[in-house]
């Protein structure tokens, strides 16, 4: 696919992954990259957190997706060939006290983009990821076909989400939907259980916190695939994918978090105690959360490629280098590829 590739969320964690792959594997095309305006409590340099691959094939712009004359004006100036819409709220553990917010995002600012596509007469394939966790909780790998359920205010956004885009993509709109599952690797928010494991472990071997390493629950299990492998499976949707058909992105296979807790810990340069920590703890969390990635495999080729442990060794690593620069130590982003095998 060549011509112009947007990425809505460009600046967040999975969208720079995708920017990174993109601008690797399509050095014809040119990357239109939207990013949320900046303002007090989104300081630019704040938006700018890891490496976004080749500098020169990205062309920024501030775009608020709440704003549907910015957003229709943005997009006839650039008339993308392919959209990838990475933008919205993507926290779980936040939506319980800001489910307007996170309403808001997710549901009025994918209307905002597909409502202009669709007015503007722009012919764009497009990727709407969404979220595992409008499934209805079961102790069985879950297939696209089982029971929706969401039990937080972010699943039920994605929910109303994924219902939105399929009828934009009956009424013409060419869109694949995907029903993805936890990712992680480096540049991940530290919100997040294994971000926060390893943030909190390299501010320790740091000095910078007492070496006891406080968590929430680590008796969930998730199906986890590396953030490079999910930007891989949204490629070749995009290239592949049918419209309007849903697939999960997963690993089909489950791990606890204790486990991935564990593993950091084992990898940590100083002893650390482990603390409980009720603020931690979340209401209505799924315990068990694993996808059967069959239709994926299947009818579009990907299965992930990256171990489990190779993710969270990236992952500690990155945050060693972000807590070194926090604290003043001559640092530089690594270029895209040096944490794992993204683009390959």
């Amino acid at each position: 696919m060549s011509g112009v590739i947007l990425v809505t969320g460009a600046a967040g964690f999975v969208g720079s992954h995708l920017i990174q792959l993109l601008s690797t594997a399509l050095p014809s095309a040119r990357i239109v990259a939207w990013r949320r305006p900046a303002g007090p409590s989104l300081p630019r340099q704040a938006r700018l957190p890891r490496s976004f691959g080749d500098e020169t094939k990205i062309q920024w712009m501030d775009v608020d997706l709440l704003d549907p004359e910015r957003v229709a004006t943005a997009l006839k100036a650039t008339r993308p060939s392919a959209i990838y819409h990475c933008a919205g709220a993507a926290a779980v553990h936040t939506s319980w006290d800001e489910a307007v917010s996170t309403l808001e995002l997710n549901v009025r600012g994918t209307d905002s983009l597909l409502s202009a596509a669709s007015a503007t007469g722009i012919r764009s394939k497009t990727l709407i990821p969404g979220s595992a966790l409008i499934y209805k909780p079961t102790n069985a790998p879950i297939r696209e076909a089982d029971p929706i359920g969401p039990v937080s205010p972010y699943g039920l956004s994605k929910l109303a989400q994924e219902m939105l885009a399929q009828q934009f993509a009956t009424a013409g709109l060419d869109i694949v939907l995907t029903r993805s599952f936890t990712h992680l690797g480096p540049g991940q928010d530290p919100a997040y259980a294994a971000a926060s494991f390893a943030r909190q472990i390299a501010r320790i071997e740091a000095g910078l916190n007492e070496p006891v390493l406080k968590v929430g629950s680590l008796e969930a299990r998730r199906d986890l695939t590396d953030v490079r492998d999910t930007v891989r499976a949204y490629r070749a949707l995009m290239e592949r994918g049918t419209t309007g058909r849903l697939y999960n992105v997963c690993s089909g296979k489950a791990h606890r978090i204790g486990d991935l807790l564990q593993y950091l810990v084992d990898q940590a340069k100083v002893a650390i105690a482990i603390e409980i920590d009720p603020s931690r703890l979340r209401p209505s969390d799924n315990l068990l959360l694993v996808g059967d990635p069959t239709r994926i495999t299947t009818e579009i080729g990907w299965t992930p490629t990256i171990p489990l442990e190779h993710s969270l060794r990236d992952l500690l690593e990155y945050s060693r280098h972000i807590v070194a620069e926090e604290t003043g130590t001559s640092f530089a982003l690594l270029p895209p590829n040096k944490f794992g095998s993204c683009g390959k």
